[in-house]
């Protein structure tokens, strides 16, 4: 062993302690370490009617917005919608409630930390012949969407005495021929949107055959 070898072991051993933090004459110390700012904390205060709407010609109604990661239901009045030619009422308020969606967060509502996931241009459209009573067709397919705008959805719908019959889910279908589907606004829905809800069941017209049945 040449003495430049036995110089340079006792070095890479010094180093070898010192990254352990012990030895070495090597004092541990705390450095301090960046991780960024730390998470903004909103309060979730459900605002006030919006300056302006209390005069608004229309109905009062509960839109599930997004505010810490959770859907809270925030109070609107919600314009009367336009009457149009064959439109269904069922339809037409599920038309209003997802303009409702669409609608950029009042200034209030924004400084409690609200927002929307439901992208613009989503429209109810009439149900198809078969469609069982209730039915909102939409102009894209429900489980296209994204989670956390198809969780808004499906609470805000499934809250609404026009389109639900009480608590229970909601029947979406997409603009194709596919039957539509049972969608269920659940606690865990309202907790992690962004994960739920899950594909719902088909929903068959009454009195047609089961898929078993023969």
């Amino acid at each position: 062993m040449t003495a430049r070898t036995r110089r340079t072991l006792p070095a890479l051993g010094c180093l070898f302690l010192a990254l352990s933090l012990s030895g070495c004459g090597i004092r541990a110390t705390t450095v301090p370490v960046d991780v960024g700012p730390a998470p903004s904390r909103v309060s979730c205060d459900t605002p006030d009617l919006p300056p302006g709407q209390s005069g608004v010609q229309g109905f009062r109604a509960k839109v599930e917005l997004v505010c810490g990661s959770q859907l809270v239901a925030v109070e609107r009045v919600v314009p009367v919608p336009e009457k149009r030619t064959g439109r269904e009422p069922v339809t037409l308020v599920a038309q209003a409630l997802l303009e409702e969606l669409e609608r950029t967060p009042s200034e209030q509502e924004r400084e409690g930390g609200f927002t929307t996931g439901v992208p613009d241009g989503l429209t109810a459209t009439p149900a198809r012949p078969g469609d069982p009573s209730g039915t909102v067709r939409l102009s894209r397919k429900p489980e296209d969407l994204p989670p956390v705008a198809l969780a808004q959805i499906v609470c805000t719908l499934s809250a609404s005495d026009a389109i639900s019959a009480g608590p229970g889910p909601v029947v979406l279908g997409g603009p194709d021929a596919d039957p539509p589907r049972a969608w269920e606004c659940t606690d865990a829905v309202r907790n992690r949107p962004e994960s739920a809800p899950t594909l719902g069941e088909l929903v068959r017209p009454t009195g047609s055959p089961s898929p078993s049945a023969s």
